[in-house]
This record gives C-alpha cells, structure tokens and sequence, in this order.
C-alpha cells in the first residue's frame, strides 16, 4: 500500500469568525492510498488563530510522505520529524500538522486491518468512559442564547441542568467573564478581593447546587499567573477541586513547581504541552497529577500512546483534551478505550453545537454521563458528503523531499 495523494481540508462551522466565543475553523486532513481506503485525522487549531499556518503545515509534511507506505506509522512519523528540518523545531503549528496526518495513519491501519484503533493500541481496558460537562462559563445546551454566564445564580442553575442530563462532573472556568460590578477585572495577580470573591462565589454555588458528589474541574486556561494562581487555589481548596487546570502557561515549568508547592489540589495540564520532549520536565519534577496531551496537538495518536505511558510510569493519571470536530472526539474515544491510566473524558461545550455535529457521519454522545466507544473499524468516524462539498480542500499529490 502507497500514499498517493493528501487533502487538507477546513470544514465549514456553525460559528466561523469573530463571535463572543471566537472563531472556528476545524482543519482536517485526508491521506490517500492506492488501494482505496483513505484515513481522516484532524490538527488541533479549530479555535484561537492558527488555522490557516496549520492547513499550509499539512501541505508542507505532506510532500514529504507521498509513496510511502501508510502502515508504517513510525517510519512516516520520523521522517516528518528528521527529515523535514522544522519538524525537529516543535511548537503549536508543526506538532497538529503531525498529528492530524498521523491520526489519519492509524484511521487507514484500522480500516486495513478492519480493527478499531484501539486494539491497535493494545486493546481495550476501558468499557465505559465517564464524561464532564466542560467550560459550563460559557452555558449548556445545542442552542443556547446566553453565552456568558455571570452571577452566581446562573452556574448554580446550569450545574443542575447539567446533573439532570446524568453528568456527575463538570469544569468551570470561573475568572475569563468579568462580573457585574464593573470594577477593573485583573486576572494576573495579585487578585483584587472582588475578583477572589466572585470566583469563590461562583464555585460555591455550583457546589451547592451539585452538591458534595459532584467533582468540579477548574480551568484557567493558562490566563493567571503564578500569584494569581496561588491566590485562587487557596480560595478554593475548601470547595473539593478534583483538579486543577492549566493554572499558570507552561513554557515554564518552574511555575508549575511554585504552584505544586502552595497547594494540595491536584494540578492539570498539557493543551500547549507538545510530544514526549513537552512532557519530560513535567514528569521528572512530579508536577502533574492529570496529563492532558491533546492528540491533534501532541504528535497524534502514535505520540500520544508514548506519553500516556510516560504518565503511567510516574502515577498521572490521563484526561484527553477534545476541542474540535468529531474527529478530534473519535480518536480520543479510540485511546481512551486503551490506557488503563484514564481518568475521564472531556465533553466541550463546542460539541453541542448543531452544525458542528452535523460535520460528521455519526454523532456520537454520551448517555447519562458515560461514552460508549465505537467498534467501527479505524476511528469510526469520517465527514458526511455534504460537508465535504462545502469544505475548502487542497490536494497535494507529488513528493517533494526536503534537501538542504
């Protein structure tokens, strides 16, 4: 089997350009083969800027690849990362590029084999996965109206929303929306006691309404620094935090440290973490109790497999991070089946999104809180024909090897 031609695709989206939740832009790749079964993967850009860098990286890594043989996944996985000289460089736009086209891989090595990914993986250890509710701050439901929950009454009453749909988890990012008071709104500390008190106030509520067996997740989303981060943990830890999300960015693994140190909530990270080099410091100093390696982000499946048994080795425990069409949700479904370091899988708030659902042949949800996962060959999943035909697709079909 030969890889004869690559699709980079950006699908269309229910909430593409400058809303109040930014814009959305999945990107997806198609490998090809000359036996006819192709592969679908997806780089992890769907949201912030970056989108286009990442449809232009897959053109790039892609020339490298055409003839190869699409089964022998860490030969193609090496030579993007030797052989095209920035794969060795890293960062947000190289690593989805990999990742998107080794997803796409292992979606064709499935089919091949007529498998899903995870018993490629090593089978499944996992036959339900429980799922959360996530970023509950921007509400909950397919077509909500308000999307900026402030006053505490509102996280109360979607966190009873929530457990009415079966969930028993949920994450909250409770200091990216100002509150009403409309006094300055400093999220890099140290914190103004209005602001400490709505996020308190904030997560009080939702563990009220949850009561003591909900688990609440808080995500920062890498906005607070180090004192602010400290400032909140302490705030919080009363409430019971399950974990700890992205409390300060990661570029700089010492903050991580300072954090570890200040408190006993168990802390989360690994959105912006990227391949097993990313993860290394992280797992030597003992500073994550939840790896979050996004698998459009971290190298893909192949690379995320490797981490996640990194994570085993050093007792951290594995919450994949899924922001992005149903592909991205696929995969994580497929590793998740695996790992017997899985905590919980993430259900974003974006996954409810109609247009969004529709991108895909299947629509896969979770019922009363718990996924069930595909026995489809490969990743079970693949965009419907109407989708494609509004997608915007470039097609690279010749090899050109780099040379310097």
């Amino acid at each position: 089997m030969r890889i004869t031609s690559i699709d980079a695709l950006q699908l269309p989206s229910g909430n593409k350009g400058a809303t109040a939740r930014g814009a959305w832009s999945p990107v997806l790749v198609r490998v090809n083969t000359d036996e006819g079964i192709c592969g679908w993967g997806e780089a992890g850009l769907a949201y912030g800027k970056g989108w286009r860098a990442g449809l232009g990286m897959i053109q790039d890594f892609s020339e490298q690849i055409i003839g190869m043989n699409p089964m022998n996944t860490e030969e193609i996985w090496e030579s993007i990362f030797r052989k095209t000289f920035w794969g060795m460089g890293g960062g947000t736009i190289v690593s989805a590029a990999m990742s998107a086209i080794d997803i796409a891989l292992l979606d064709i090595k499935g089919k091949a084999l007529n498998t899903p990914i995870y018993m490629l993986l090593g089978g499944k250890t996992n036959h339900e996965l429980r799922t959360y509710a996530s970023q509950v701050q921007f509400n909950w439901g397919q077509n909500i109206t308000k999307q900026e929950l402030v006053e505490p009454e509102e996280y109360a009453e979607v966190t009873m929303r929530i457990l009415e749909e079966g969930y028993n988890a949920v994450k909250v990012d409770p200091i990216i929306i100002p509150d009403s008071s409309g006094k300055s709104w400093n999220i890099r500390g140290p914190l103004q006691k209005h602001v400490l008190q709505a996020v308190y106030d904030r997560v009080a509520a939702m563990r009220e309404a949850g009561g003591e067996e909900l688990d609440i997740i808080i995500e920062m989303h890498s906005n607070t620094d180090t004192t602010a981060a400290i400032q909140i943990a302490e705030v919080l830890e009363p409430l019971r935090i399950f974990y700890y999300e992205e409390p300060v960015h990661p570029l700089n693994v010492e903050n991580f440290a300072e954090l570890k140190k200040k408190t006993r909530i168990p802390i989360a990270s690994g959105e912006r973490i990227y391949t097993r080099q990313g993860y290394r410091p992280f797992f030597e100093k003992r500073l994550l109790d939840v790896v979050q390696p996004d698998l459009c982000l971290c190298g893909g499946l192949s690379e995320a497999k490797k981490i996640c048994d990194m994570a085993w080795l050093y007792d951290s425990n594995v919450q994949i991070h899924v922001c992005g069409s149903p592909i991205s949700k696929a995969a994580a479904l497929q590793i998740e089946a695996a790992i017997p370091n899985f905590l919980i899988h993430e259900h974003h708030q974006r996954a409810l999104n109609p247009v969004n659902r529709g991108t895909c042949k299947y629509d896969y949800q979770p019922v009363n809180g718990v996924y069930k996962v595909p026995d489809l060959p490969g990743l079970g999943q693949e965009p419907t024909q109407d989708c494609l035909a509004k997608a915007n697709i470039v097609t690279i079909a010749s090899r050109v090897p780099y040379m310097k």
